[in-house]
């Protein structure tokens, strides 16, 4: 009798056990992996590829992190040259070359007026802990513990940062109007509304029984990101320097995710002009390795030795990859590149809106862009001036929007106040046959995804 040699049993691949195996072993508070579950081993630019051998354009870019994209050689070369030539790669916050280099060329990216007379404080590795930091700072300066934030903020996921962050609840600060074109809070829009904003923050401040106590500081985002990628009028943004300036408070701009480029400006507080008193920075300044940093005004100096400290803010490597990418964003001009680009984007997604009732609106600044989705049959309908009618938001829409990007190859990330705004935050060094694949990838998964009958069964929170 012939042996039968036994059937070969078909094994899954190997990135479905690493998925399965993360699910297993991570908390449930991971975020990024349940909505994009591919396994990355090789990125380059723009690239990832993923275990499964697919090919991913990235438009999440470390949640901003990747100004240059992955793997950019001049951020290789700084790593590989810090580690060459035997230098120590941890060192608490001792004065090191690296650190001396990265000081250096940060403070030549800096607004003139605020670099000549600004300290740094290197914080731990996350931007979190910078804002913490800042708060620490103004309230040591000021003797006051009260903060000014607003709404749709977003600043981090540590206690104090998370209380100046939107989704708060029991917390020692002041909630503030946020100017929204779209969603007005005020129902005017434009720049009636954000006149109405700066008012109402006025009177608050102004009148004595607003039960609003004598504040420390005020922190913005010159563009909200996880709040749904919502510009600050460049007036409005004059304004709160003005009100604050006036009343002796200092203004926090929280630039962790703006900074370096992203918006058209090396710094987005450029845009309008300002001069603020507390710049928080992290991300893309450390070229894709963990820094965080806050820069001041030097008369805010006033804390203790040791008043705000971390084991690993002295991170040399990546103060060299940070270093490089500072000077490769200014000497090749990426900033401009990024506006324009980033305008050029933004036109080709609003011209989608004439046969896509379901794209509500469409804004950003730079290469910072959201498109919020909405469900042009629901109701009733929000009343702005600038906009007449704005339909509720359908996350549900989002969700399937962000899945069939990802079946064509493009990664993008939702955020805003019910996830219905697909975001889009490519590096800086995109080029412009990848811009154009961005949006031809993302009008098509959206036509997908508007014809699809499952998509309202994703209804509900993404995060």
């Amino acid at each position: 009798m012939a042996v039968t040699e036994p059937a070969p049993v078909e094994l899954p691949p190997a990135h479905e056990g690493i998925l399965r195996r993360q699910a297993l072993r991570e908390s449930a508070a991971r975020t990024y992996a349940r909505s994009l579950p591919i396994v990355p081993v090789r990125a380059r630019g723009m690239t990832i590829e993923g275990a499964d051998g697919r090919r991913y354009l990235d438009c999440l870019s470390g949640a901003g992190t990747l100004a240059l994209g992955h793997n950019h050689p001049v951020v290789l070369e700084a790593v590989r040259k810090v580690i060459d030539s035997g230098a120590p790669l941890h060192v608490l916050d001792l004065a090191t070359p690296v650190k001396d280099a990265f000081t250096t060329e940060l403070f030549s990216t800096l607004p003139r007026e605020f670099a000549d007379n600004a300290r740094i404080q290197f914080c731990g590795p996350a931007g979190t802990d910078a804002v913490e930091a800042a708060f620490k700072l103004v309230r040591a300066a000021t003797g006051r513990s009260e903060l000014l934030a607003f709404t749709g903020a977003y600043h981090g996921m540590t206690a104090g940062a998370l209380a100046a962050s939107g989704g708060a609840t029991d917390v020692r600060v002041t909630r503030l109007p946020f100017p929204h074109r779209y969603r007005c809070p005020f129902g005017a829009g434009g720049e009636r509304g954000a006149d109405i904003a700066a008012r109402w923050t006025e009177y608050l401040l102004d009148d004595p029984k607003s039960g609003v106590p004598e504040p420390a500081a005020m922190i913005l985002e010159p563009v909200q990101g996880e709040g749904g990628v919502n510009p600050a009028p460049d007036g409005w943004m004059r304004r709160m320097r003005e009100i604050t300036r006036e009343r002796s408070i200092a203004l926090i701009a929280d630039e962790v995710q703006t900074g370096v480029g992203r918006t058209g400006t090396f710094w987005a507080v450029e845009h309008s002009g300002i001069v603020p008193d507390v710049m928080v920075l992290s991300k893309a300044i450390g070229g894709s390795l963990p820094l965080a940093v806050i820069v001041y005004r030097s008369e805010l100096d006033l804390w203790q030795p040791g008043a705000h400290a971390g084991t690993f803010r002295g991170n040399q490597l990546a103060m060299a990859a940070g270093a490089a990418t500072l000077a490769y964003v200014r000497e090749h001009r990426l900033a401009e590149r990024a506006g324009t680009l980033g305008a050029r984007m933004l036109a080709a997604l609003q011209a989608l809106s004439a046969d896509h009732p379901s794209i509500g609106d469409v804004r950003g600044r730079g290469l910072m862009i959201g498109i919020e989705l909405v469900d042009p049959e629901a109701g009733p309908p929000t009343v702005t001036a600038e906009n007449g009618s704005a339909p509720p938001p359908d996350p549900a829409l989002a969700t399937a929007v962000q899945q069939e990007c990802l079946r064509r190859g493009l990664i993008v990330e939702l955020g805003g106040r019910h996830g219905a705004v697909v975001r889009l935050l490519p590096p800086l060094t995109l080029t412009d046959e990848q811009a154009t694949a961005v949006v031809d990838r993302l009008a098509d998964a959206l036509r997908a995804a508007e014809r699809s009958p499952y998509r309202r069964a994703a209804a509900g929170p993404t995060r």
